[in-house]
């Protein structure tokens, strides 16, 4: 199959590239304070987005790496690294080439092997239903690769361009080949910013330079599409794990940007003049409970309902989000703000929880006082409190329960252990995902239950993987709100996991950082934002 030439005015090649002036450049060595933005974070503990979803590692993915297409601020997928595609008359092979000027960090050019290989390994992590109906992912030359399907796929494009975690970055080829199981370590991408190894502090802080090689697109900043035109010289991402120590590091202009404030401090911020809050993900986040299906108790059904009808969402919303402006509860797999939200198999939600109904199912379970122990990140106040909360509230209905404290970094390595607690495994952690990202089935981690090869919980139900599967062959939103329903329907019967509620967190700036980037999703854009002096 060729390209035709309609096809190339349709994704349009003038969205080309924008011109790079040596009259513009400056010096990276030693930038200027106000071309330089520091960003007080959570630690940044892996570098490999396809190794882990975390938020840091994906932000980290989102400074140095690149995408085939891009969310607009619409949310719907734009050309980035491509430069025009297009698609057989049966739907079944699509033909992409790349966009001039597109360098990795070492010089070299990037290629169509390139992102073969990264397609393959993403699929790996979060590409699953890509990879099961592609036939064939292949470079033509260069500049140019096909994929071909064993059956359409509308949501293809949709894919390329999501911005649920796995991001699908495009990463070298050789960096891609590794199993998506055995971390990448190199931080070479081809990105706005590049990694700076020489300034790195691990757990400390961690420095992004802006890449003078890299060639934006030349249409405006959207949301994620359009150009990623770097502002600034160097962002400097600092690991300030006391939030007091933060925030008056963001008083005294030490640091620029604030992230995972507790709600105690908005009204300090609020009140100081130079300081400002800023929702950047209007749709919020959705808290879950995620519990361990491959060790006891919760292997037990009876045990994950006793969880679902035990919590107050309300209760842990106060604890969690004590600002009412910023919170409410989600009963809904698919969150509140998808098109796909609804009241299906959720007559469990009650106000105040029901610890009677809670008991009387751990006793069905046939609980027998084994040991629940419960990842508590103290360096995350909101999901600190919710642990908190947890123990006490499963202690009153005789839940033997531990507390294992570490930073969000000592979480992220635990949670990845399938054995018992009495080899380091784990009962329960709590975490966060974009509402918005739970209306996409097939991409978000929350939704899928597919035992090994879900997310960290592992849960298993062959009847509801049955109905997401159906997911990418319907093309009305009807036929799929129709879907939804019966999804949670059974989702809510085995209990894939519990909600707390919905947060919308605000980030804090210095009046003089402008240009952050909305979008409905946890991980911040280093492009476009601009500091004053």
């Amino acid at each position: 199959m060729t390209i035709s030439r309609r096809d190339l005015l349709k994704t349009g090649m003038a969205a080309g590239t924008a011109l790079s002036f040596p009259s513009v450049l400056r010096a990276q060595t030693s930038p200027s304070a106000d071309r330089t933005v520091r960003m007080a974070m959570h630690d940044l503990t892996v570098f490999d987005p396809m190794f882990t979803t975390t938020d840091p590692t994906q932000t980290h993915g989102l400074a140095i790496y690149d995408t085939l297409f891009a969310l607009d601020s619409e949310l719907k997928p734009q050309p980035q690294m491509i430069g025009a595609w297009g698609v057989s008359e049966d739907k079944k092979t699509y033909t992409f080439q790349l966009r001039d000027g597109l360098g990795w960090h070492d010089g070299t050019p990037v290629t169509a092997a390139d992102c073969v290989a990264s397609i393959r390994r993403w699929g790996q992590a979060g590409g699953h239903v890509l990879m099961e109906r592609a036939r064939d992912i292949s470079k033509k030359d260069d500049k140019t690769f096909t994929i071909v399907l064993k059956e359409p796929l509308g949501l293809l494009i949709d894919m390329l361009g999501r911005i649920a975690a796995p991001y699908p970055f495009i990463m070298r080829e050789k960096d891609a080949e590794r199993s998506v199981t055995e971390q990448v370590t190199s931080n070479i991408g081809s990105g706005p910013f590049k990694f700076n190894e020489s300034l790195m502090k691990a757990g400390s802080s961690y420095t992004y330079d802006r890449n003078e090689q890299y060639r934006p697109r030349s249409e405006p900043s959207n949301g994620l599409a359009g150009g990623k035109v770097a502002n600034v010289d160097r962002v400097v991402w600092e690991n300030i794990a006391d939030q007091q120590t933060a925030l008056a590091a963001l008083q005294a202009g030490e640091v620029d940007f604030e992230t995972f404030l507790p709600a105690d401090l908005y009204p300090v911020i609020e009140s100081d003049p130079n300081l400002v809050l800023q929702v950047l993900n209007k749709s919020g986040n959705d808290f879950c409970l995620r519990m361990n299906f491959l060790q006891k108790p919760f292997d037990n059904v009876k045990a994950r309902q006793a969880i679902l009808h035990l919590i107050d969402q309300e209760a842990f919303l106060r604890v969690m989000a004590p600002d009412p402006r910023f919170s409410r509860p989600v009963t809904s797999i698919f969150g509140n703000s998808t098109p796909y939200s609804n009241d299906e198999n959720t007559g469990w939600f009650k106000k105040g929880g029901d610890p009677e109904k809670a008991k009387q199912l751990l006793k069905e379970s046939e609980y027998a006082g084994e040991k629940v122990v419960i990842l508590d990140p103290t360096d995350w106040a909101e999901g600190h409190a919710a642990c908190q909360l947890l123990a006490a509230t499963l202690h009153k209905i005789g839940v033997n329960t531990e507390l294992a404290s570490s930073d969000w970094g000592g979480l992220v390595a635990r949670r990845s252990n399938k054995g018992s607690v009495e080899n380091g495994g784990w009962s329960i952690f709590i975490t966060n995902d974009p509402d918005y990202v739970q209306g996409d089935p097939p991409s978000a981690v929350f939704l899928n239950a597919s035992g090994d090869k879900a997310w960290f919980g592992w849960p298993k139900s062959d009847e509801y993987e049955a109905l997401r599967a159906k997911w990418p062959d319907l093309n009305t939103l009807d036929e799929r709100k129709a879907l939804a329903r019966e999804m949670q329907r059974v989702w809510w019967s085995f209990v894939g996991d519990v909600r707390l509620g919905q947060v919308v967190e605000p980030i804090a700036r210095r009046k003089t950082l402008t240009g952050l980037i909305e979008l409905p999703a946890i991980q911040v854009p280093f492009w476009n934002m601009r500091k004053a002096s």
